[in-house]
């Protein structure tokens, strides 16, 4: 069998040092080969139909998919599992994610869950430059790219900062275009990290996935320009769905 790979693939595709292959992983090869002929939207065969094909288990089969479905590369449509479209590329920066979306040619969305106000707590305090105590906006939205539910948002900012969020801001717009049009506040800098984590059974709702997909999880506060503490966010991206790119330069 051709285990040839694209660039960046793992090296000899993932196959172990002393070339025994795994049964699924060898079906899941020769998938991956009928996904790039099938292309974006294109209908697989059946569990039943591909392990006649290949003359293994459906059990074998299923597990195949089930990493091909975690890569990104499938998705169920149905009753049916169809080849999926590229991952979304969202950059690392102070782009919102309404710029990073549209820059790759779909239409971004948000649908809103929530918007409360409550007294800020001490460990959210300086992050939002707020006083215990104070009142901090907390808004949860549901990313969107083409109607597809890809993520899900949650926002921490002081109501002094916005003090007529719940009644000037469009929760499906970009909140970094309402800071900066409606208030006159910009970004100066940001401190971000990320993590894989799996989402809890609220999120998997919210976001329309299964528990067990993982996920990457961006934590970010960011600073005006003057750099003071502006807001916090928690975005869940789904792994399956988004990829992040940043360009290095050398320093000093």
């Amino acid at each position: 069998m051709n285990y040839q790979s694209s660039p960046g693939a793992p090296v000899r595709s993932g196959i172990p040092e002393h070339g025994r292959v795994p049964k699924y992983y060898a079906v899941k090869a020769k998938i991956a080969l009928m996904v790039d002929e099938l292309g974006e939207g294109g209908l697989l065969p059946t569990e039943r139909d591909l392990a006649v094909r290949y003359e293994v288990s459906r059990e074998t089969v299923r597990q195949a998919l089930r990493e091909l479905l975690l890569e990104g590369r499938l998705r169920r449509q149905g009753r049916g599992t169809v080849v999926a479209g590229p991952k979304l590329e969202q950059p690392l920066s102070l782009a919102s994610y309404t710029e990073g979306v549209r820059r790759q040619g779909r239409r971004p969305g948000r649908s809103l869950i929530s918007l409360d106000r409550f007294p800020c707590p001490e460990a959210l305090a300086p992050e939002v430059g707020a006083e215990r105590g104070e009142p901090v906006w907390h808004m949860e939205r549901v990313l969107l790219a083409d109607d597809e539910r890809v993520g899900l948002e949650s926002t921490y900012v002081s109501e002094a900062r916005a003090p007529r969020l719940d009644t000037e801001f469009d929760p499906d717009s970009s909140f970094y275009a309402y800071l900066h049009d409606r208030l006159g506040i910009s970004f100066g800098d940001a401190d971000e990290r990320i993590e894989t984590v799996l989402a809890t059974p609220r999120e998997a709702l919210l976001i329309g996935t299964p528990p067990a997909l993982p996920m990457l999880l961006i934590h970010r506060v960011s600073r005006d320009t003057a750099g003071q503490p502006l807001e916090r966010v928690r975005t869940l991206y789904r792994g399956d769905r988004f990829s992040f790119t940043t360009h290095l330069g050398r320093q000093g």
